[in-house]
């Protein structure tokens, strides 16, 4: 685990997932000591974004929230599943609606159901003027056409977990959208062509992220013997982002926090 002097902020934890039940305290104590000031609970349907708040009410100086459904689910997603992210949006704790979007790649849910849910919780994000987080897989071309009808009435729009190429970041950048990393950087295999990305990115956009328990850093070591992301690994994936970026640590913790507390509309705690 990487220590870090320099207060950072993880834009996407998914700490209601079952890995966590055993031990949550212990996972914020070790995220607080390795320098993780805010996380924001990734809400990915309504029952995760329902957990997500009473999560936050537990630990309101650290914790916030989004709620949405991801596109996994969006099969059930209908009338009823709107007005109740309408409802649990109101609560002081929610900072965005989401993770919405679509998912191409494994298409757990038909994709004319995908389109439908996303297209409605942007337009609830444009309704409420609230930021939103986003999730996109193998369904770039549709999701840049829908996110580009809405952009003018969206307050703020983040696509999380980016792992494009150049041509798709530039067109991501075009509709003024922030960009989430992840420990997909640290990943020789797959993530290979994502670090000299990071430079194209401007500094009040550019965001970072565990999205654990997912997507623990290949490179880490040690290695956790459950293999469970946690948001203490974050210092690390910033570190990685930092060299690649030519730039200190210290310097990308503080530009990434202050991005990430003001696109989420968050009062600083330190």
């Amino acid at each position: 685990m990487a220590f870090s002097n320099a207060p950072l902020t993880d834009i996407a934890v998914n700490l209601t997932d079952k890995s966590f039940q055993a031990d949550l305290d212990q996972v914020l104590e070790r995220s607080a000591a390795a320098g993780v000031t805010e996380i924001i609970v990734t809400g990915s349907t309504l029952d995760e974004s329902r957990q997500a708040v009473e999560l936050c009410q537990q630990h309101p100086q650290m914790l916030f929230s989004t709620a949405g459904v991801h596109p996994h689910y969006s099969r059930d997603f209908d009338a009823d599943s709107l007005e109740q992210l309408r409802q649990l949006s109101q609560q002081e704790c929610v900072k965005a609606v989401g993770e919405t979007g679509l998912d191409f790649n494994r298409d757990f849910s038909p994709r004319p159901d995908q389109i439908r849910a996303f297209e409605q919780q942007l337009e609830l994000a444009c309704e409420l003027k609230m930021p939103v987080l986003m999730h996109e897989r193998d369904a770039h071309d549709r999701f840049i056409e829908i996110v580009g009808h809405y952009r003018d009435s969206l307050d703020k729009a983040l696509l999380h977990c980016f792992t494009g190429d150049k041509e798709q970041l530039y067109r991501l950048l075009d509709l003024d959208l922030h960009i989430g990393v992840t420990g997909w950087l640290c990943d020789e295999r797959r993530g290979a062509h994502l670090p000299p990305l990071l430079k194209e990115i401007p500094t009040n956009r550019l965001m970072l992220e565990t999205d654990a328990p997912y997507l623990l850093p290949r490179d880490l070591r040690p290695k956790p013997k459950s293999r469970r992301n946690e948001p203490c690994h974050l210092a690390h994936i910033g570190r990685v982002a930092a060299q690649h970026m030519g730039i200190s640590f210290e310097q990308l913790a503080q530009q990434t926090r202050r991005t990430s507390l003001e696109f989420f509309n968050i009062q600083p705690s330190h």
